[in-house]
């Protein structure tokens, strides 16, 4: 039964608080807008998500009937409000994800993934990869669903890093006819961001996943972290300082001084961090340390990447596309402050 409560607006504390939980569950599932399962990253393979809003935030949880959160409907229309434990800690809306995301048409190309990152599901789950014309066929159902405001394109790796990026070039000239930013996240490849720059792509990430190097060589075995930065620095020189963006998962074992070293490292070259905080992959349980960061250190990080992005004047909530623009996932300077 639906009841009349008071308006609380999520604040920043609030969304590391949900963050830090990463997961709830849903009073009805009519309550929840279609939306794709995740199919990229470490999350892959999980029931679905749903994007809530709220005093210009955003968060994104993954949907678990065991979580703590629990959202209920309100009294009023479309209207929601979030409990921890039967205590009301946010109200707000629930967001459609036109694909993947709300606002953009985001697009896993290829569920598969030839790496082994002992976090992902990705490698195990081996799924889908899609065709030209299922991917074109995803994009234009989310223009037809409503306001989308970039495409995005993210992958795993299939057969080769080139493949990947021959995936996407092929795809570029029945993208650039939407007229919106295009963003491009696959694995990096030597001429890979001149290649992109030329056919229209706005934006460029390339993941450096890990803040530590012995961790990241134990958790990403075949990954090189020196090509991931050279291919960083080369896509700078092409597309600019604030157009570059990379992923450092955090909950690996890390500690927050190599999370900030690698924040400023990146951010001494014009790229902007994403903190990601680690989903623990039921499927690669054992595999690796994982540990979902708590409220508290979510926090200290976003003041973290705060002041380094203020030092080098990085603007990550000027992001015109891919997980900056969406900021359901990260703590996002300038836009959650």
């Amino acid at each position: 039964m639906t009841k009349i409560i008071h308006e609380i607006p999520m604040t920043t504390e609030i969304k590391a608080f949900l963050l830090s939980i990463g997961t709830a569950d849903v009073e009805d599932e009519k309550m929840v807008l279609p939306t794709l399962k995740s199919t990229a990253g470490p999350s892959a393979g999980s029931a679905g998500s749903v994007f809530i809003a709220s005093n210009n935030k955003r968060v994104r949880l993954n949907l678990d009937t065991d979580s703590p959160i629990k959202i209920r409907k309100t009294a009023t229309t479309n209207d929601i409000a979030v409990y921890y434990r039967d205590q009301l800690i946010v109200t707000g809306k629930i967001e459609p994800a036109l694909a993947h995301c709300p606002e953009q048409a985001y697009i896993n190309l290829s569920e598969k993934c030839i790496f082994d990152c002992k976090y992902c599901s990705v490698p195990i789950l081996q799924g889908h990869t899609k065709t030209k014309e299922e991917t074109l066929e995803i994009i234009q159902s989310a223009f037809d669903k409503g306001n989308v405001k970039a495409i995005s394109i993210t992958s795993g790796v299939e057969n080769t890093p080139e493949g990947e990026l021959n995936r996407v070039l092929d795809l570029m000239p029945e993208l650039k006819k939407y007229n919106v930013p295009i963003g491009v996240s696959i694995y990096a490849t030597p001429e890979g961001s001149r290649k992109l720059k030329e056919t229209g792509v706005s934006e460029v990430k390339y993941n450096i996943e890990v803040a530590d190097a012995e961790i990241f060589k134990k958790v990403c075995p075949g990954l090189s972290e020196t090509d991931v930065f050279v291919e960083l620095k080369d896509a700078v020189r092409l597309f600019g300082r604030g157009k570059v963006f990379s992923n450092i998962i955090i909950g690996l074992g890390e500690t927050d001084e190599s999370v900030e070293q690698m924040i400023e490292n990146l951010a001494e070259i014009g790229v902007i961090a994403c903190i990601r905080p680690i989903y623990e992959n039921a499927l690669r349980k054992g595999e690796c340390y994982m540990e979902r960061p708590s409220e508290e250190r979510l926090l200290k990080l976003y003041e973290m990447q705060k002041r380094i992005s203020e030092k080098y004047d990085l603007h990550p909530e000027k992001a015109e596309t891919m997980c900056s623009l969406c900021s359901g996932c990260d703590m996002v300077p300038g836009k959650d402050d």
